[in-house]
């Protein structure tokens, strides 16, 4: 997201912009002819102690994935321990059982296994990989870890420390500085105002039974979402899902979150850093995932902001005005929440001058929504470019373990592609005038900018 330094970029012209996107769209006709349905068979998987997975077996390769997760998240660390999740996810594989932390890394290395945890807002993630011939001890790893972690005090405060480290570093870091704070202005006192890695001293104030406490109150079978791909048949991994996570209690205590209310914009901050560019965030409230009018309005910011060097944004503030080398806009759906987000790095003296830019197309997509010519390019790339992610074992667990996070059905793979050709000029035009509000960002900008007045909020 850094700026062009010292000249301006050389504008395309609004024909070159056209034939770039002629010339994808082109190309993702012809992959377009390999649908990812057509490759990807899902079986619906319970074992015999009420462990459910979905699965899709691929024998080409002799290789297993899994990717996981639990509902509950970041979001769900105690105000006084934020990092806790964060923690979790580093410790899971320094100890379990009767492996010390390097006695544990060393039968990881030793099977070839890959094993990781990640916390998210609100969801807690665990990856895994092993080859067919080692599957039996390295399904055996992932066991222990899951249900007989150690956090013992060595890796513990080792882990603690690297966290600590790199929040430190974070602190001067005017990317991330920018969307903290702007999290903290949009969601005030709720949990998701906080910040997934945590607080130094939250951190610090993290002990091993925390640790503990953590997995009981988010490890259950009920909470438990999998996705399985590749060489391994049904009976095979109902066996190891009943061994894997059986014992796991069925369900852990109701800690749901509180609804959301996103802070009603304009707001402008403005954070001082002595740095050469500011760092701009914007956004304001967004939509659900499990609204119907989500592909619509992903369909939108394909064409506004998402889109990469074709969109409107790209074109308007780099290509005609080399404002900044980067500049996007997304949907971030939350559990109890959606934004619309984006983003963009320019000189301080010219940071005005590119957010009035960014406003200005927020409001003209809103108001006219895209042209006939850009919602047909559009449309083609994202049902063409839908089989890239597919071409992997990992990317395929990857994508059905969202699809079941978000409970959009086994068959969604097969219905995705006819969402995104169904939607229609009204549509977009209906769902852009609906959520773009250009006239109430929520806007924090890092550095020294010129021509943004703070503007605190009203509510």
């Amino acid at each position: 997201m850094m700026a062009i330094a010292g000249v301006r970029a050389t504008s395309k012209s609004q024909g070159t912009i056209m034939m770039t996107r002629y010339l994808t769209a082109f190309t993702l006709l012809m992959l377009a002819a390999f649908s990812p349905a057509a490759a990807v068979e899902i079986q619906e998987i319970t074992s015999s102690k009420g462990v459910k997975a979905w699965l899709v077996e691929d024998h080409t390769v002799p290789l297993v994935a899994v990717r996981f997760a639990f509902r509950g998240g970041a979001a769900l660390d105690p105000a006084d321990r934020e990092g806790l999740a964060t923690i979790l996810s580093g410790t899971l594989d320094e100890g379990a059982g009767g492996l010390d932390s390097q006695e544990f890394q060393r039968a990881l290395k030793k099977d070839a296994v890959r094993l990781s945890f990640d916390a998210g807002r609100d969801n807690f993630y665990g990856r895994f990989q092993t080859l067919t011939k080692n599957r039996d001890s390295a399904f055996e790893l992932l066991r222990l870890a899951v249900n007989e972690p150690r956090f013992d005090d060595e890796p513990v405060e080792r882990i603690k420390a690297q966290i600590t480290e790199a929040l430190k570093r974070q602190e001067n870091d005017p990317e991330t500085v920018a969307i903290r704070t702007w999290m903290r202005i949009a969601f005030k006192n709720h949990p998701y105002s906080r910040n997934t890695d945590g607080s130094v001293d939250g951190v610090g104030a993290v002990t091993p039974d925390d640790l503990r406490g953590l997995t009981q109150a988010l490890f259950s079978k009920r909470n438990l979402v999998i996705a399985v791909v590749g060489d391994i048949d049904a009976a095979t991994l109902s066996g190891l899902l009943d061994t894997t996570f059986g014992d796991l209690p069925e369900k852990s205590a109701d800690n749901p979150l509180p609804e959301a209310a996103v802070t009603s914009g304009p707001v402008r901050t403005i954070v001082d850093m002595d740095i050469p560019q500011s760092v701009i965030q914007f956004g304001h409230v967004g939509i659900m995932r499990k609204d119907p009018d989500f592909i619509p309005a992903y369909v939108m910011n394909h064409v506004l902001g998402g889109s990469g060097l074709t969109s409107r944004l790209m074109e308007e503030v780099r290509e005609k005005r080399g404002l900044s080398y980067s500049v996007y806009s997304y949907l971030s759906p939350f559990e109890q929440a959606g934004l619309f987000l984006g983003g963009a790095a320019t000189q301080n003296d010219r940071a005005g001058e590119a957010l009035e830019i960014i406003e200005r197309e927020l409001k003209r997509m809103a108001d006219d929504g895209p042209t006939p010519d850009e919602l047909d390019a559009t449309k083609t790339y994202l049902t063409g470019s839908y089989a890239l992610r597919f071409d992997t074992s990992t990317k395929i667990a990857g994508q059905i373990l969202g699809i079941q996070l978000e409970s959009l059905g086994i068959d969604y793979i097969d219905r995705r592609n006819s969402l995104i050709e169904a939607v229609t000029q009204e549509d977009v035009k209906r769902v852009a005038q609906r959520l773009l509000l250009p006239g109430s960002l929520i806007v924090t900008v890092v550095g020294q900018p010129k021509g943004i007045e703070p503007l605190e909020p009203t509510q």
